[in-house]
């Protein structure tokens, strides 16, 4: 069985990576040329050079494969070209979804994410079937992952594909080389500069559990089905409350209205178009928290036997991560 991985170097996929190999995969990774390859370092895997740009490399990568584990995307919260990400979310998923289906591929999980899906509007947990209002998207990577969702559903029924979607929701724990911006959010706790919170709330789940959901789905998914996988359903308050009682620290914080952090959050974004760097908030962010992003992974524990441990042990392996590798002492 070989699997092709996308997004290995990154976070969340270097974890279906590793689970792959537990499973005992053979597996190739598509790696971007100068890309950072720690996440990819001492494991056995072939490493195929491409780009989801460079259309011509995936037909190349998916070429004696037998499964593909499309996982790669562009994730940021804020970007200064909106295009970029959408080349890469949507058109690049495009083109090698249609690779491997050219290639005859035997199953294509693609990892879309709980950005895609709708949210309740009384706070209670949505799941795979909750309404999504596209027109009410807040944010260029939620729309672009909703996008390419679409996208990929389309695919699927046209050319009657052996594919199953799955969607993440926020996972934690080693391997956040970059870091993501959830991984952001617990070292900036960790380095005391949260010293304020906002009333939303995140699901939060432990990469490796989420990566092992995607091995669940190869082996069990219905085609043409899509599965949350998802954790624990917790207030941002409750994150740094954990990560305090991780790290035995007590600190104060600050409860601050939403509507306050919307002209701090816009300062912040003119800044990043000088410097470059990606803002702490952004507009969108800010009004996404306005609602609490819940939900479930019913679905994928019935039909593809999905578990998940709990989110302090997610925080916790992550805490750990960091120290070890230097990214805060």
């Amino acid at each position: 069985m070989r699997s092709l991985v996308t997004g290995a170097t990154g976070f969340l996929g270097s974890a279906v990576m590793r689970c792959l190999i537990s499973a005992h995969h053979d597996v190739r990774v598509l790696a971007r040329p100068g890309s950072n390859r720690k996440n990819l370092a001492g494991f056995p895997v072939e490493i195929a050079e491409g780009d989801l740009l460079d259309h011509a490399s995936l037909h190349r990568a998916v070429i004696g494969c037998d499964y593909l584990f499309h996982v790669a995307a562009d994730y940021r919260l804020w970007v200064p070209d909106p295009e970029v990400m959408h080349n890469i979310n949507v058109l690049g998923t495009e083109a090698l979804i249609m690779a491997a289906a050219e290639a005859n591929l035997k199953r294509i999980v693609y990892t879309s994410s709980v950005a895609a899906l709708g949210l309740s509007h009384n706070g209670s947990p949505a799941n795979e079937d909750t309404p999504c209002d596209s027109s009410a998207i807040r944010g260029n990577y939620k729309r672009s992952k909703y996008q390419a969702e679409q996208v990929v559903k389309q695919l699927t029924i046209k050319h009657q594909l052996p594919l199953i979607i799955v969607n993440p929701s926020t996972p934690i724990g080693p391997g956040d080389i970059r870091p993501t911006p959830t991984g952001r959010i617990v070292l900036d706790t960790l380095m005391n500069r949260m010293p304020a919170y906002v009333n939303t709330g995140l699901n939060v789940a432990h990469v490796d559990d989420i990566a092992h959901g995607h091995l669940l789905a190869l082996q069990r998914g219905k085609f043409g089905q899509q599965y949350i996988l998802g954790g624990d359903n917790l207030t941002l308050l409750q994150i740094l409350q954990c990560i305090d009682e991780i790290t035995e620290t007590s600190r104060n914080r600050i409860n601050i209205p939403i509507n306050i952090m919307l002209p701090l959050a816009w300062c912040m974004e003119k800044i990043a178009l000088l410097t470059g760097d990606e803002p702490r908030a952004t507009v969108d962010s800010i009004h996404m928290a306005k609602k609490l992003m819940f939900f479930s992974s019913s679905k994928a524990e019935c039909e593809l036997g999905y578990r998940h441990r709990p989110a302090i042990d997610a925080l916790r392996d992550a805490i750990k991560w960091f120290r070890e590798n230097n990214y805060y002492q």
